[in-house]
């Protein structure tokens, strides 16, 4: 891909993930806000764009052979795929992380507040990603699926697009709550005098931030732009017929 200023993020992402590592390093959000170009996402930032397209143009050419070419899968698959890897994940992780989080704001939350605050956050947005992640397992996954293999366009909901709108605002709200919690940790970076389990506490909780940006991406950058597209040709076609 020939990148410049005005190349979207999320496409550019969608055809190679490496460039997410780049995105991350200046702090561009490529998954909830991958709908700007890298300029506009810049001047936000107030950072050179043209520093940012030397690093990204100085990854090496191809796809690293541990990347995984998610833009070239079937719609089906690939929300198989998010559902029983980043779904799964969310439940295991939340699980775990919330146990450490318990303990490490009540032992060591006097003298460090911001942890109080980050398990309040973590808490607040358990039970709202569980009943998003439901919605669509329940909902809009079916019918990207049945769109994929059955070539029906119909959906109770109307359009496809109506379903996916509520998801993108929805992911827009996890992707706030994650930038405020990386914020009060200062990026998961732990006080020196912090215990094992503080420490261990932030990693988890910087590894689940990492994995919703890729699970936010593939839905936002792929996934949904794909069954847009899909519902459009099907709807093209029975038109035709």
């Amino acid at each position: 891909m020939n990148i410049t200023q005005n190349t979207m993020i999320g496409e550019l992402v969608a055809s190679d993930y490496r460039a997410a590592e780049i995105f991350s390093k200046y702090k561009i959000d490529f998954c909830c806000q991958g709908n700007r170009t890298i300029a506009e996402a810049c001047e936000k930032k107030k950072i050179d764009a043209g520093e940012v397209i030397r690093d990204l143009n100085s990854l090496p050419s191809g796809n690293s052979a541990q990347s995984i070419d998610f833009n070239s899968w079937p719609l089906d698959l690939l929300a198989d795929y998010i559902e029983k890897k980043h779904h799964r994940y969310v439940v295991e992780k939340t699980a775990v992380i919330t146990k450490y989080l318990v303990k490490v704001s009540q032992v060591h939350g006097e003298a460090h507040p911001e942890l109080r605050e980050i398990a309040s956050l973590f808490f607040a947005g358990t039970p709202e990603l569980a009943a998003h992640m439901k919605k669509e397992e329940l909902i809009l996954f079916p019918f990207i699926r049945k769109m994929a293999t059955s070539g029906n366009a119909k959906a109770p909901f109307g359009s496809v697009e109506s379903p996916i709108s509520m998801m993108r605002h929805e992911h827009d709200l996890e992707g706030e709550r994650y930038r405020r919690i990386a914020e009060l940790s200062s990026n998961y970076t732990p006080p020196p005098e912090a215990c094992n389990t503080y420490r261990v506490t932030y990693a988890l909780l910087k590894e689940f931030e990492q994995d919703l940006h890729l699970h936010i991406h593939l839905e936002n950058n792929i996934l949904f732009p794909k069954a847009i597209e899909r519902e459009a040709q099907l709807s093209t076609t029975s038109c035709a017929i």
